[in-house]
């Protein structure tokens, strides 16, 4: 649950940095941190706090934020992105004073090879440095840090291991300690680079599989999850997928946090700047770095949902995701989302890098994945961001955070996702999609709101919400934005109406309905004090944050997307697999038995949950722009065995189709042992595919693969025809059932465990059926013999025979339609485990 101590103090850190910036008339950072403050106060307030006056407090701040802003219109102040910035010489001294930061790091470590080059570098850019400055006091400074760098340098040349003396401390002033990088691990000289490890095949042993080492990305979480090891078809899975429009990302592995950040040079991405739309080349000036910008670039100044700022990049869903990811990285205090951008100090804080280098760790294609980008923005000719960014224009974690992003999905010029895609990649968190459909059987509305609001206020889920197709009139008068995702910031029952606050990713354009700021009915007294919300303030200037009813949401809203918290799952294994085109059929309407299925074994004690996550792997940009992949997941009560027919037996949960790349089937579980067949299903499949599949549970289970126990080299595939005197008919007719074709299958062996699979296609609009009879057993009597099967009822178009345990022998096979007179071609396949020969008798 929310600390409303920890809330305390952060409104106390942000009040203070508000008071000190105003009296240094830096109005922009001023405004910036006071509302960080009322934000914290109102927080606070909402989740127990025993502190009085904490509302009356966030109104001094507000009232103050109003004056500055009024001050800033007096004055003139111009923008942060015109303010003075760092001068050449003073951006290089930054960059060798972390140089030698990084050096210590990796001279601590005993990593002295690569402490030697960082120590060296430094010293060689101060030395330029020095010679291109008449300063005497910055000559005097840039003395210090090069004789400190070349003086251990010297130290680790000379010496040997034994006799290096101690590491001598950092007594300049303008090198940071106190935040310094975690302390490195010794490095493996034998290491290839970084990322790659994960495919190497000298891993792999005799029996297939790569050992989950503790560098490896975790395939399973969790205390007690099943299995530990990737075997060769998961490795060759990830491999693949590792290339998303045709840029290498490979898995992010324990070793990555020591990636080199420190270069005598500004870092510059090898693979060039984004893409941009034709819009926004339109506008677009120059690319630039920080500190040609900024004049006091930081990583973070506060984790702000309300400082998140969209541009005319096309990622709302994006954005919403960052704004819902920082707001619940500020009330629960755990690090979400800033815990994914490296280089980062010994508390695990993410931090500038003057040398312009950042890695990203992004969960993608079923593992998390590292992004390596530079600092270069795009910036408008008024010098204004094109990229999103934070309302602290000196505040980088936003633009790069979408910049990484933004390069995985092929530029800036990106088509649009949802925010489960989004923030699946950010978090890993549980990816749901919720129609809203008022009226349906399959949508509770009251059930549903029950469920966000109590889970989402202890944290375990985090929500966006999309409006739906609405035309231009009908827009303007809601103050929506058709198909737009929308941060939920806040769900309540307040004056016995259910609301809920949401945030426009845009920051501007707000609810024009019930409950907005312009709502002059609706708004109590009593409701404006429990919500802590002052229409008239509020009217005062657009945020794009507004409190709407949830009528309006059933009425204006489509989806609804929740991200669950995957620590509330205690147990969880997953799958890497590909299905290729040419396995199955293009439609599983009627046969799924070559569809990729899996055994789920649950042991639950009492009430368990188990959700089942299909992710498809997303290699290309045109995926999203016109994606026409529509995949789910099947789930049998068949105690594991494969299924055959996509509805004999029913479905237990019957999936729907989506061209999401995530569908999550959910399910609770009474106390027992249950055995279920989950089934992959595609609809038109056309391409080839590959794929996660995990399992979430709060008891123990197993999943594996089903695996066929037919050699596909000796399938037999034959293909025959109804035609005249053939079409026989079923053996309602008599005189003529037995003109079918017959065919004989011969098992030349004395084993009694032979294993066939007999399937028949037919045309669809025929009902067919074939029958299986003895001729003779090598081995009598055996457990499988028998005198006579067929494949059951009738079934349109198709129809299958699994036999167990066959004992070698001669067998006929008769294929044949329901009714006679029924002309057209088949196609009769026959699948075993051990060499079979296959003839026409007739």
């Amino acid at each position: 649950m929310t600390d409303p101590k920890a809330l305390e103090q952060d409104a106390v850190s942000f009040a203070q940095r508000a008071v000190q910036c105003d009296e240094q008339g830096l109005f922009d950072t001023a405004i910036f941190y006071y509302t960080e403050a009322t934000q914290a106060l109102v927080t606070a307030a909402s989740a127990g706090s025993k502190v009085p006056n904490l509302i009356t407090k966030s109104y001094e701040y507000t009232r103050r934020v109003d004056e500055l802003k009024a001050l800033k219109v007096q004055h003139d102040t111009s923008s942060p992105y015109v303010a003075p910035v760092k001068t050449k010489q003073q951006q290089e001294l930054d960059r060798a004073r972390y140089l030698i930061e990084q050096a210590f790091e990796e001279d601590e470590a005993g990593n002295r090879e690569e402490a030697f080059e960082l120590y060296t570098q430094a010293a060689e850019l101060c030395l330029n440095l020095r010679q291109d400055t008449n300063d005497k006091e910055a000559q005097a400074k840039i003395t210090k840090l090069a004789t400190l760098a070349v003086e251990r340098a010297e130290q680790l040349k000379k010496s040997n291991e034994a006799s290096l003396g101690p590491l001598p401390p950092l007594e300049d002033p303008t090198v940071p300690t106190a935040g310094r990088s975690p302390k490195p691990v010794k490095r493996d000289k034998r290491n290839k680079p970084l990322g790659t490890t994960f495919f190497d095949d000298d891993n792999e042993g005799d029996t297939g599989t790569v050992s989950k080492k503790q560098v490896a990305p975790p395939k399973h979480g969790g205390p007690t999850s099943t299995g530990g090891s990737y075997s060769r078809e998961e490795i060759q899975v990830l491999r693949i997928t590792s290339y998303i429009n045709s840029r290498e990302y490979v898995p992010f592995m324990a070793v990555d946090k020591q990636e080199r950040f420190a270069y005598p040079l500004p870092f510059t991405d090898k693979h060039g700047m984004l893409a941009l739309s034709p819009k926004q080349r339109q506008k677009l000036s120059r690319w630039a770095r920080p500190d040609e910008f900024c004049n006091n670039p930081q990583m973070i100044y506060a984790v702000s949902s309300f400082s998140i700022k969209q541009t005319i990049v096309s990622d709302c869903s994006f954005v919403a995701s960052l704004a819902i990811a920082a707001q619940y990285e500020r009330r629960f205090k755990r690090k979400l989302i800033t815990s994914i951008i490296y280089p980062q100090n010994r508390k695990g804080e993410p931090q500038y890098n003057p040398c312009g280098k950042y890695m990203v760790k992004l969960n993608l294609n079923g593992v998390p994945r590292k992004v390596i980008v530079d600092d270069f923005l795009p910036l408008t000719s008024h010098g204004d961001l094109l990229c999103s960014y934070s309302n602290n224009r000196n505040e980088l974690w936003v633009s790069l955070l979408e910049k990484a992003y933004m390069k995985v999905m092929g530029g800036y010029d990106f088509p649009g996702s949802n925010s489960n895609i989004d923030l699946h990649a950010l978090t890993s968190w549980i990816p749901e999609r919720v129609a809203i459909r008022p009226g349906s059987d399959q949508f509770d509305a009251d059930k549903e709101f029950t469920k966000v609001q109590d889970r989402f206020h202890k944290g375990h889920c985090l929500v966006t919400m999309a409006t739906g197709d609405m035309s231009e009139a009908e827009a303007d008068r809601a103050g929506l934005v058709p198909t737009h995702a929308y941060a939920m910031l806040d769900i309540r029952i307040a004056g016995g109406h259910k609301l809920i606050l949401l945030k426009n990713p845009w920051s501007h354009l707000r609810w024009r309905g019930n409950f907005s700021e312009m709502d002059t009915i609706h708004w109590t007294e009593e409701l404006k004090r429990q919500l802590n919300f002052d229409p008239k303030q509020a009217s005062v200037i657009d945020n794009g944050i507004f409190w709407i009813d949830y009528e309006s949401i059933l009425r204006f809203f489509d989806v609804m997307y929740i991200n669950w918290q995957p620590e509330l799952f205690p147990h969880t294994t997953c799958m890497h697999h590909t299905w290729t085109a040419r396995d199955g059929p293009r439609k599983d309407a009627y046969n799924i038995g070559d569809n990729p299925q899996y055994k789920l074994e649950v042991k639950a004690p009492g009430p368990s949950a188990v959700w089942i996550l299909l992710t498809r792997h997303i290699t290309d940009k045109e995926d999203f722009a016109n994606n026409k992949k529509f995949i789910t997941v099947l789930v049998y009560k068949s105690n594991g065995q494969r299924i055959f027919y996509p509805y004999d037996p029913p479905p237990y949960k019957d999936g729907v189709r989506i061209n999401s790349p995530h569908y999550l089937v959910k399910m609770i579980e009474e106390k027992g042992t249950s055995t279920y067949t989950l089934v992959i299903s595609q609809y038109e499949k056309n391409d080839t595919i590959h794929y996660t599949l995990r399992v979430y549970a709060t008891c123990e289970f197993k999943m594996a693969k089903i695996s066929e126990p037919y050699d596909p080299k000796l399938e037999k595939h034959i293909t025959g025809q109804w035609k005249g005197q053939t079409a026989g008919g079923c053996s309602n007719y008599l005189d003529t059932h037995h003109n079918n074709p017959i065919y004989q299958l011969q098992i030349n062996n004395n084993n009694a465990n032979n294993m066939i699979l007999i399937e028949l296609r037919g045309p669809k609009e025929y009902s067919v059926g074939f029958s299986v009879v003895t001729v003779s057993e090598n081995v009598p009597d055996a457990p499988g013999s028998f005198k006579k099967k067929t494949s059951g009822d009738f079934r349109r178009g198709f129809c299958v025979l699994e036999l167990d345990n066959v004992p070698g022998g001669v067998y006929n096979i008769s294929p044949c339609t329901f009714y006679q007179k029924q002309e057209g071609p088949f196609f009769l396949d026959v699948s075993s485990s051990v060499p079979i020969s296959v003839k026409q008798l007739q």
